[in-house]
């Protein structure tokens, strides 16, 4: 079994958390880690399992505004994000999606909510409900545990897929 891991991130913290997640999920399924703009096109895909990662911002998905805003503060420079990538024609294929979300003050609004929307109307089933992971401020740094809780979260969606 196969799994394609695609995230955003300026900061590193996505990255880390697909990371950990990929670990997680290695025991068992085979995996492929890359950024969204090194992804190919979504309907180009075919892995047993997609696995869709972004940072919550501006309540949601980034829009090149956001990345551009965070570039300008010291983060990496993201020309091309989850949201971009999900415009698609339909697809079907099993996936989850996870975030980074600044936990004080709990803004509303979560960037894996939206790709997990998005995808179901692309025609892809959900095969767990959207995580999220929780950063300290904008820029991070990940809060204490959250990489052992998306390695756990990567086991379980290996257990979710050896049981379908």
């Amino acid at each position: 079994m196969k799994a394609l891991i695609v995230y955003e991130s300026a900061w590193g913290n996505t990255k880390a958390v697909a990371e950990a997640i990929a670990e997680g999920l290695a025991d068992e399924i085979t995996y492929e880690l890359t950024p969204v703009g090194e992804a190919l096109r979504l309907d180009q895909v075919e892995p047993d399992v997609l696995i869709v990662g972004a940072p919550t911002q501006a309540f949601g998905l980034s829009r090149q505004v956001t990345r551009d805003e965070a570039h300008q503060r010291g983060g990496q420079l993201v020309e091309f994000g989850v949201r971009e990538w999900l415009e698609s024609p339909s697809v079907t294929l099993r996936v989850a999606t996870f975030d980074t979300h600044v936990r004080h003050p709990n803004l509303p609004g979560y960037a894996g909510r939206k790709a997990a929307k998005k995808l179901k109307k692309l025609g892809c089933t959900l095969i767990a409900k959207p995580e999220s992971f929780f950063v300290a401020d904008y820029e991070g740094p990940l809060l204490d545990g959250e990489l052992d809780r998306a390695r756990s979260w990567g086991q379980e969606l290996s257990s979710l897929l050896r049981g379908s």
